[in-house]
């Protein structure tokens, strides 16, 4: 049982480490650049060609060293040589002797110091064709780098664009809501504009100031007064188109005028129906007022005052 936990746990553990680094790995897919990515490795690239360089300028350091002991020892063989044949001429055998045996050891380090020169000197040379190869594959790295770099920028670029004309990208989409949500405030606003005058205009809102222009009144009496003028013109033409309907039905006695004006309403054959009101202005309602008293409504003209004892016409 202890072991079935342990490897239950185990297996969690892997799990969570898998999605942990498939996690990151996209998070850092996401977030890496290649431009970025490919000058960090043109900059280690530099990084490797200075260390080359500067190994060849070391190594180039200490082949001249060896050299200068060399000359060094080179002199010194030589001197010591003319000090023993000085010495032999002067019949100083023993200090030939020396002489020579001095120069028997520097000989023996300038030999050994000539093996090392060979060595450093080649050391040398095999560091500066690396560098040089080193040198002319950065040179290439770099103008690949920058063509890439180019054509990653391009593509960047025309993506954008393609996603600014097809209205997919983050900032048109934000630039689209924000339009959307302009016109729609705006329409609701105009809306509600035209909805107050109309309700302004029918007088359901009055203003509250509590005045109202005059001009504006002006314009609406007249308005309802030419609905009133036009109303009334209608009613007049019904009338006149009825009026010889009714005179004929009274032409075939005497005072035949008098009796079809008195029995008009006798003589429609459906039910009598009163004129329509005219509209009449107020300063000739007060002028009319006398004459509509003394004259009765509906009655003939042979029965009005002052004219029953006129002969009439027809009449012997």
């Amino acid at each position: 049982m202890y072991m079935k936990g342990t490897a239950a746990r185990m297996g969690v553990m892997k799990r969570v480490s898998l999605v942990f680094k498939a996690k990151a790995n996209k998070a850092l897919d996401k977030m890496e650049d290649p431009r970025e990515t490919l000058d960090y490795s043109y900059q280690r690239q530099l990084e490797l060609l200075t260390k080359v360089r500067r190994g060849v300028a070391d190594v180039a350091t200490s082949r001249k060293r060896v050299e200068l002991q060399m000359n060094q020892l080179q002199q010194s063989a030589n001197k010591l040589e003319d000090q023993a044949r000085k010495a032999l001429s002067m019949g100083r055998e023993d200090l030939a002797r020396e002489a020579l045996a001095r120069k028997s050891s520097a000989q023996s380090q300038l030999n050994d110091l000539q093996v090392q020169y060979a060595q450093l000197q080649a050391e040398e040379e095999k560091l500066t064709v690396a560098s040089q190869r080193l040198q002319a594959k950065v040179d290439a790295f770099r103008t690949r780098k920058e063509t890439i770099k180019a054509t990653y920028t391009a593509a960047e670029a025309q993506t954008r664009i393609n996603e600014a004309f097809s209205g997919i990208s983050e900032e048109m989409g934000d630039v689209g809501m924000a339009i959307q949500r302009a016109e729609d405030k705006t329409a609701q606003m105009q809306a509600r504009a035209g909805a107050i005058d109309e309700l302004m205009a029918s007088g359901a809102l009055d203003d509250l100031g509590g005045h109202r222009d005059d001009i504006q009144s002006e314009l609406d009496m007249i308005s309802a007064g030419s609905d009133v003028e036009s109303e009334l013109a209608r009613l007049k033409g019904e009338l006149t188109a009825s009026a010889p309907k009714q005179i004929e039905g009274g032409a075939g006695g005497p005072n035949g005028g008098s009796q079809a004006q008195a029995q008009t309403p006798q003589a429609q054959p459906g039910p009598y129906a009163p004129p329509a009101p005219q509209y009449t202005p107020p300063q000739q309602a007060q002028q009319a007022e006398p004459y509509q008293q003394t004259q009765p409504a509906g009655l003939p003209v042979a029965d009005l005052p002052g004219l029953g004892g006129e002969p009439q016409d027809g009449d012997g």
